[in-house]
């Protein structure tokens, strides 16, 4: 299954680089093997993954909470910037936190506007459904697939898109 779901990548990577918000999406639950697929992806590419939730805590440390908020978006920009041609994101839960106040979907495809990304995104693609969470869970989201490339871990992927 990895190996079709890194196909799916290598496939749908030069599509994505031509869209105004360059963004592909790895979904599946936790433990479903986006990790694997993104270090293989990414050693191909010659990049290397980013563990955000690692990353950001770290610059966020020393930050009030209204500072964090105002400020997310340029720290992650300062994050992947030297990164090389492509950026993967790995582990982005951080992103969901209630007491940053972001959407972060929004947010990731903000900074896909500069930068091709590939990022995992732990929760589920249904029914043209991306999702991330349960209707319980506090951080619990629903995003409609449309315009989002999405590859899924149980191997199906989006095409429904446009071109800039």
């Amino acid at each position: 299954m990895v190996e079709s779901v890194q196909n799916q990548i290598k496939e749908l990577l030069p599509t994505v680089e031509t869209l105004y918000n360059k963004l592909l999406l790895v979904v599946g639950e936790s433990g479903s093997g986006k990790t694997a697929v993104l270090l293989d992806a990414a050693k191909e590419h010659e990049c290397k993954v980013i563990n955000l939730n690692l990353a950001l805590s770290f610059e966020l440390l020393e930050l009030s909470e209204k500072q964090r908020i105002l400020k997310l978006s340029g720290l992650i920009g300062n994050i992947i910037k030297e990164i090389g041609s492509i950026v993967f994101l790995d582990n982005i839960e951080i992103l969901f936190d209630k007491g940053l106040k972001q959407d972060p979907l929004k947010l990731l495809q903000g900074l896909s506007r500069n930068h091709l990304m590939v990022a995992s995104w732990n929760g589920k693609y249904k029914k043209n459904k991306l999702i991330y969470a349960t209707p319980d869970h506090p951080e619990y989201r629903v995003y409609d697939a449309k315009d989002r490339m999405i590859v899924s871990m149980d191997k199906t992927a989006t095409r429904n898109f446009e071109k800039i």
